[in-house]
């Protein structure tokens, strides 16, 4: 049944750490295999490695904490516009449509652990660190992909009147 309202929000606890409900989803995505300890883990060593670097950085305009460092790599990854695929008269088109909110989060969340999970070589928490601390400056994998789902976009705006 598509639409069907879940209380899977109101279910969802905040992280005990930072007692913040996006952390703890997006620790849920982390998860792999039911392993909620280790993800959580992970997400805390993430976390305090975060927080040395801004510890070792000098900018004044730096966010206080790693939790802020985290809610603004998870805004900069955020696409507004993307491109669906539209049957018309016979013809596929690539038509960019408004991103609703709780897909932005989704899809913010899914390219940064894609982006971590992609490196090897290093332990997990180093990567989902570098990651966000990258996606929070502007820079990184997970803000490549968030680039070119807009210039797909830009590409594409002529199709938009097909966008119901």
């Amino acid at each position: 049944m598509a639409g069907r309202i879940t209380k899977s929000e109101q279910q969802l606890r905040p992280d005990s750490r930072f007692n913040d409900k996006v952390l703890a989803k997006f620790i849920n995505c982390v998860m792999l295999d039911g392993k909620k300890t280790r993800a959580t883990r992970v997400m805390c060593d993430a976390m305090d490695e975060i927080e040395a670097r801004l510890k070792k950085e000098e900018n004044e305009n730096a966010p206080e904490n790693s939790l802020a460092v985290f809610l603004m790599a998870i805004e900069n990854v955020k696409p507004q516009v993307e491109v669906r695929s539209k049957r018309i008269g016979g013809a596929n088109y690539q038509v960019p449509m408004q991103v609703p909110r709780k897909r932005q989060q989704s899809l913010a969340f899914r390219w940064i652990i894609n982006a971590a999970r992609g490196e090897k070589g290093r332990p997990m928490s180093r990567r989902l660190a570098d990651e966000i601390y990258n996606a929070a400056r502007g820079e990184g994998k997970a803000m490549n992909i968030r680039e070119q789902t807009l210039r797909m976009a830009e590409a594409n705006k002529a199709f938009a009147h097909f966008a119901r």
